[in-house]
């Protein structure tokens, strides 16, 4: 009896291919856009799944009263080991890490890599597999590295290569062969090898040679990531005592009372790092996906119904030749759940074929369907079969009740009920697709906020790479001869040496106040290191003084610049008022004159206020890591050449790894540019579950009345009175719809831009361009429908069926 079901709900498929084919477009196109987030969703939500143990590991995250003081992403250097030292019933492992970027090369080879030194303690706490190698041996001595398999090839052309050497630079210029005692497996991602996403580490060395780095992880330094792993059933709270006395008892007063170390689960870091940008995300896209796939079924059920009420004749010759209720019933459920399943099935080769450009789109490896675990096949089982119920239920329910004349007649007593049932679907469907264009719209101007002139600096034709790192006085002054003979060059405009560029990473904070003021007013900034050429490189306008000297004067250490945020945080009403004015950094007891207030820019990512930023020049910590070029418009690429011939000359045995401005800031704003082109991709999706939605029910509607059509014509109708009919019966309904959907756009819009310091305020435009843009498409549709019909001879009309 089953079968005989599904055989006549193929052959009403097949006997109407058009509708069928509109359907199934429809709720394929939304199943396969879901699938595609669900999948990203899922694998996201999954990184650190993997690493041993993960559900008694933690990251030590840093609380910070003034959140200039420190990072959030670091610690206290030895925090981790001591907590693990002193209370081994509490903590059964540590690690510890300090990552920093150098040279690297073999032979010829030479490339500035992401190392991380680090305790010995990574693999077995981790469970990182080795291809080759000793596991307890590989950080057992001094000048040794283990390296992922990739590296291994970059490198050598082949995984085997344990007993090799790489040679690696240190930042006072020296270089050291280090051995490879192992070569890691493929890793899945997770927050330890890559703490920060666009940063990862494929190369680890052992503690032991933090010196040759001249790093350190004392209790002064509080900005070096740490892990811990409980013992089994230890709860965080428990260690939140020791935290404090270790901290009061071994740090300075200032950092004691300022930092709270606190524990974040290892499973649960990467979607709460950056303030939850990750979870934000994600939650945004789950959202907009569910929006998508809700359209996809309202579209769905919205066509059942019509179609359902076309076929009345045909229940009601089936009543009479013997057809009972219940068979009915379930012969309606039967033809919608095909449908689903049908949907399902080519969703699935939808999913396949946009797999990778999704990938691309978002930056991000979208596992392909056999990659799932095999229980995920319950989600597309539950989902046909609630759909097609869906579906299936009214025209089932309603139509298997209607009594045989009645449906011989081709009336429907509840009519209008259907009328108002599938303008309300309509409604939220066309409703649901404003909201989706909205979003795209908003998002997409706050991201262009990002890369605009608000920026407070000039981002076009800046290049900027790392230099090798000659911590020394005499590594500052050949430093400065290359930024000379680089600046020498016709193409380049300016050239800057700095420690910073504008990625919102920079080399800490410190707590600055005036002279004669007590320490206690002392006021947290944030540190840059540059050169006298840094303003004038990236065209950071002055808001009072010089930045550093005028040209040609004798550089001068003593001398420092401030923004205007922190010229305000000190007190100086008027940028003027801070020049020539004396202040101390708390820890030393030399004083600095402010030669300049140079105005606010961003500095890092529009989510957090602009802070308190002090300039001090290179010379006095002879600390650096990036030229920032200057290339005049024009031949970019013939620029690039004669700065990488240059770069050859003048630095030797090292490479030229550049990076555009706009690059970096992709790299700040990578989660924000991801939503973004996320949302492009929804609207392409809503707008096609639209537009075959509004095709499929005009054309049924148009079919219903072609009789009506011919009478209209026979006594008179023009064809724009004709088409006015069918844009009345549509256009109210989507204006309606358009209406109610716009206040909530705008608050959920304002829910995601609240999370940023600075953003656009939501104007009308975008709320009005999807209405009008909707209601124009869904016109024209109708147009173009209509005159099929209305080109038809009445006769042919009035003779239909």
């Amino acid at each position: 009896m089953l079968r005989n079901y599904f055989l006549i709900a193929w052959r009403n498929i097949i006997k109407n291919p058009y509708y069928s084919m509109l359907n199934i477009s429809g709720l394929s196109a939304g199943i396969a856009f879901t699938m595609l987030v669900a999948a990203y969703i899922w694998n996201e939500m999954r990184v650190n799944d993997d690493l041993k143990h993960a559900n008694n590991q933690y990251v030590i995250q840093s609380k910070w009263k003034d959140p200039n003081f420190g990072y959030t992403l670091g610690t206290v250097g030895p925090l981790a080991k001591a907590l693990c030292d002193n209370h081994p019933d509490l903590v059964a492992n540590y690690y510890r890490f300090d990552g920093v970027s150098s040279f690297v090369s073999k032979g010829d080879k030479i490339f500035r890599e992401g190392l991380q030194i680090g305790d010995s303690t990574l693999l077995s706490m981790y469970g990182f597999e080795l291809m080759y190698g000793n596991l307890n041996t590989v950080f057992s001595g001094p000048y040794s590295t283990v390296i992922s398999k990739d590296k291994a090839i970059k490198y050598f052309g082949k995984p085997d290569v344990v007993g090799q050497t790489l040679t690696i630079e240190n930042f006072s210029g020296s270089k050291h062969e280090f051995q490879i005692t192992g070569v890691l497996k493929d890793m899945n991602r997770n927050s330890v090898s890559r703490l920060i996403e666009d940063y990862p580490s494929d190369i680890f060395i052992s503690i032991q040679d933090l010196a040759f780095f001249g790093r350190n992880m004392d209790w002064n330094n509080f900005s070096i990531p740490g892990y811990v792993e409980l013992q089994p059933g230890v709860e965080p709270e428990q260690l939140v005592k020791p935290i404090q006395y270790l901290v009061k008892q071994n740090t300075p007063q200032r950092v004691s009372e300022d930092l709270t170390p606190y524990l974040v689960p290892l499973k649960e870091y990467y979607l709460s790092a950056n303030g939850g940008l990750v979870a934000k995300m994600l939650k945004t896209l789950g959202l907009i996906a569910a929006f998508i796939l809700l359209m996809a079924i309202i579209n769905f059920v919205n066509m059942a119904l019509s179609r359902s009420t076309i076929r009345m004749r045909e229940i009601g010759i089936r009543k009479v030749l013997g057809g009972i209720k219940r068979q009915l019933f379930v012969q309606f459920l039967a033809e919608s759940t095909l449908l689903v399943f049908f949907a399902a099935s080519v969703a699935a080769f939808i999913y396949q074929l946009l797999r990778q450009p999704m990938g691309r789109i978002l930056n991000a490896d979208i596992p392909a369907l056999f990659n799932f675990p095999i229980y995920f096949i319950l989600f597309p089982i539950v989902l046909i079969l609630v759909v097609g119920f869906a579906a299936g239920i009214y025209p089932a329910f309603v139509l298997s009740t209607l009594p045989s004349v009645q449906a011989l007649k081709n009336k429907l007593a509840t009519v209008k009920e259907n009328v108002l049932l599938r303008k309300f679907l309509i409604a939220i469907q066309f409703g649901t697709a404003t909201m989706v264009i909205i979003a795209a719209l908003v998002i997409s101007q706050q991201i262009q906020l990002f890369f605009s002139h608000q920026l407070g600096y000039d981002k076009e034709y800046i290049v900027s790479a790392q230099v090798p790192r000659d911590w020394t006085p005499t590594g500052v002054k050949h430093m400065e001869y290359v930024r000379s003979q680089f600046a020498s060059l016709p193409a380049i405009k300016d050239i800057s040496l700095s420690y910073e560029i504008p990625d919102g990473n920079n080399s800490g904070s410190m707590a600055v106040y005036r002279e004669g003021a007590d320490s206690a007013t002392a006021v947290i900034s944030q540190m840059l290191m540059t050169d006298d050429h840094y303003s004038s490189t990236y065209n950071i306008p002055m808001a009072a003084g010089e930045f550093y000297h005028p040209r040609g004067f004798k550089a001068d250490s003593t001398r420092l610049v401030i923004n205007e945020t922190q010229s305000k945080a000190m007190g100086w009403s008027k940028p003027e008022n801070a020049i020539g004015q004396r202040v101390l950094i708390q820890g030393g007891n030399q004083l600095f004159t402010i030669a300049g207030v140079i105005k606010d820019f961003h500095f890092g990512s529009m989510q957090n206020a602009i802070p308190p930023l002090v300039f001090l020049q290179l010379g006095l910590t002879n600390t650096f890591r990036y030229l920032s070029f200057k290339v005049k418009p024009g031949n970019i690429n013939q620029t690039i050449t004669e700065i990488q011939q240059q770069w050859a000359a003048l630095m030797p045995g090292t490479s030229f790894e550049f990076r555009f401005l706009d690059e970096t800031l992709n790299k700040v704003y990578k989660k924000e540019i991801q939503l973004k082109r996320a949302t492009y991709m929804a609207t392409f999706f809503s707008l096609l579950i639209a537009l075959l939605g509004i095709l499929g029910l005009v054309s049924l509607s148009i079919h219903k009345k072609t009789k009506e059509i011919g009478i209209r014509k026979v006594l008179g109708a023009s064809m724009p009175g004709i088409i006015q009919l069918f844009i009345k019966e549509f256009l109210p309904v989507i204006l309606l719809a358009g209406f109610v959907a716009c206040p909530l756009a705008w608050y959920l819009l304002q829910q995601w831009l609240s999370r940023y310091a600075y953003r656009i305020t939501i104007s009308v435009a975008p709320f009005l361009f999807s209405i009008a843009g909707l209601a124009i498409i869904t016109i024209v549709l109708i147009i173009l429908q209509t005159i099929k019909t209305s080109l038809q001879n009445p006769v042919t009309s009035l003779k239909n069926e």
